[in-house]
């Protein structure tokens, strides 16, 4: 049975760009505090490991082979052991961790959110369903497979990255699951020219209309830009005037679009924690239940296809 009433976090942290292994053992060290601080769940950013290709919209493509090379040989390998460490770290401290990666499959780099549960358990993965402007040209597509909510021991845990909240029926297929707890995992556009004044705004709205409609918590992770970050971006591609340090918005949102952890902005590194109380919930699905009374299903239905895609498809000769 789950736990009613814990502390939950977003990690309001930046990576080391490009090293896996140094961002992971951030994320170790995150995970080793959120537990001293008896947090139960922690949501990361987007791609926190090896961070998120700022990069992507900076410069013209054929210029970005090299980077993109080093991207492919950074992303984790789930199959291959890489989050091993943060699962014992998880077990060690029972904390749930829903991770932010860019995941390498075969020949082929995912956006991905990795749910861990506090016996360092890996329950799932959900593949960012459709990449972003210029991120198609890295991250292939996932599938309806990992349009799902997992059950862990603080609740029935979902997430969609970045983008994927402005497809209404990703979410929605989320709440028809029973979403308890939504982790909302985004890079940070607040430094971008032209974006300064629109971003967060716009992550504020989203955030704020799936936990009223899902009647669920909602944990919102970004990763300010560090200066290290971007020289590491400018020594591999060039200068840039575009993209400046800084930006970051991380917050934790009740059923009722209140805050129950209040924005935390910046480069200041932190966990940014409320308390969940599971109990709240069903005070506000007795007024608005989009999974029950309010969904109407004989008039509106959502239709999933939940069979994983493969372009190899292996029939018996009988």
């Amino acid at each position: 049975m789950a736990q009613r009433r814990f502390l939950a976090a977003a990690a309001h942290a930046s990576p080391v760009l490009l090293d896996k292994a140094a961002t992971l053992e951030k994320v170790r060290d995150l995970v080793g505090e959120a537990g001293r601080n008896d947090v139960r769940l922690v949501g990361f950013p987007e791609t926190f490991v090896p961070g998120y290709p700022y990069w992507l919209g900076l410069y013209a493509p054929i210029a970005q082979a090299g980077a993109l090379r080093e991207l492919a040989e950074q992303s984790v390998v789930i199959a291959g052991g890489d989050l091993d460490g943060v699962a014992r770290a998880c077990a060690e401290h029972r904390v749930n961790v829903v991770l932010g990666v860019s995941e390498r499959d075969g020949g082929t780099l995912y956006n991905s959110q990795v749910f861990i549960d506090s016996s360092g358990t890996l329950v799932g993965v959900h593949r960012k369903l459709q990449p972003t402007l210029s991120e198609r040209s890295v991250w292939g597509q996932g599938d309806g497979s990992t349009l799902k909510v997992f059950d862990m021991p603080v609740g029935r845990v979902g997430g969609l990255i970045c983008g994927e909240h402005s497809m209404n029926l990703a979410r929605h297929a989320l709440i028809l699951q029973h979403e308890d707890i939504h982790v909302s995992s985004w890079p940070t556009f607040a430094t971008l020219k032209g974006m300064e004044d629109w971003f967060d705004p716009h992550v504020d709205a989203l955030s704020k209309v799936h936990a009223y409609t899902g009647a669920c918590f909602v944990i919102v992770a970004q990763d300010p830009i560090t200066r290290a970050n971007l020289e590491r971006i400018e020594q591999m591609l060039g200068p840039q005037d575009l993209l400046a340090a800084g930006g970051g918005r991380s917050a934790i949102y009740g059923p009722r679009e209140e805050f129950v952890a209040p924005p935390h902005t910046g480069p200041e590194e932190k966990l940014v924690i409320g308390e969940i109380d599971l109990d709240r919930l069903q005070a506000a699905r007795l007024q608005h239940d989009s999974a029950g009374h309010y969904a109407r299903a004989e008039i509106l239905r959502l239709v999933i296809d939940t069979e994983p895609k493969t372009p190899l498809l292996e029939r018996s000769g009988s």
